[in-house]
């Protein structure tokens, strides 16, 4: 049922640590420009352990949580339905409420990177190659699913990783060939990179930028720019950043939360500028 602007509804985003969340400041926006007055967004610091205990609390006037990590594969036993998109990746970033009381969950990070590719014109590449092997990893070979026609490059630093990411292209459906990371400047040469290692990882490599790179697809948002990402952008590539990766992914979070469609991607993507400009 499409949300009242009257109705008293709260959302948050679970995660630990999560002070460094901007989804409040996204959601926010979005309930400001949908007119949702009644609505609330916050955060709460919740861990695995404590995160059974927090759901079974939520009253009739939740609508929804967001969820980062260490969370997005604890809550899976907690829900009643989970969308085919999240359970590919054994991944939920969105739990719905829904008015009968049921736990619906959803991941809306593999949909919100591909829209967010796409918004920068990239629709249909041959070949990829992925720095890293952690759960955004995961996320990002699903997204290449739909935007990859060819092989995919997965870089990591163990074989156990290794054969993880080999499993998870099997299971996606994706051609992956895995490298060791002391060959990751390699990487650098495909038509589309997509880095989803922490802070600092990829800095080294910011010297390794060919001189027409293609296209980068840097998840993090903070600090921005990555060296990485600095560099390929004074080189003329194309670079997609974290922050389009967060609006993307919390517009379809508020539009399965509230009901409303199309939530305001821009009226987000500026809130989400200013909390950083403001850091």
């Amino acid at each position: 049922m499409t949300a009242r602007a009257t109705d008293a509804r709260r959302a948050a985003v679970l995660g630990s640590p999560i002070a460094h969340s901007l989804s409040p400041v996204l959601h926010r926006a979005a309930y400001a420009e949908l007119g949702l007055e009644g609505w609330t967004y916050d955060r709460f610091e919740v861990d695995e352990a404590g995160l059974p205990g927090f759901v079974d609390r939520l009253g009739a006037e939740w609508a929804g949580l967001s969820l980062t990590m260490p969370l997005k594969r604890a809550i899976i036993p907690l829900l009643d339905e989970i969308s085919g998109t999240a359970a590919s990746v054994e991944s939920v970033n969105t739990l719905v409420l829904t008015e009968d009381g049921r736990r619906v969950g959803d991941n809306t990070d593999i949909p919100g990177m591909v829209a967010a590719l796409r918004e920068h014109g990239i629709d249909q590449v041959d070949t990829a190659a992925v720095l890293g092997a952690g759960a955004t990893a995961s996320s990002a070979l699903a997204a290449l699913s739909r935007v990859c026609s060819g092989e995919v490059t997965v870089y990591v630093r163990s074989g156990a990783r290794a054969a993880e990411m080999r499993q998870w292209g099997e299971r996606l459906d994706v051609e992956v060939r895995t490298a060791d990371w002391a060959d990751a400047a390699e990487a650098l040469r495909a038509p589309l990179v997509i880095a989803t290692t922490p802070a600092g990882t990829t800095d080294a490599l910011a010297a390794a930028v060919p001189e027409r790179p293609a296209a980068l697809f840097d998840v993090l948002y903070d600090p921005w720019p990555t060296g990485l990402a600095a560099r390929w952008s004074m080189s003329g590539g194309a670079v997609v950043g974290g922050l389009d990766l967060l609006v993307h992914q919390a517009v379809l979070q508020v539009e399965q939360m509230t009901g409303r469609s199309p939530a305001p991607l821009e009226a987000m993507r500026r809130a989400g500028e200013k909390a950083l400009a403001d850091r």
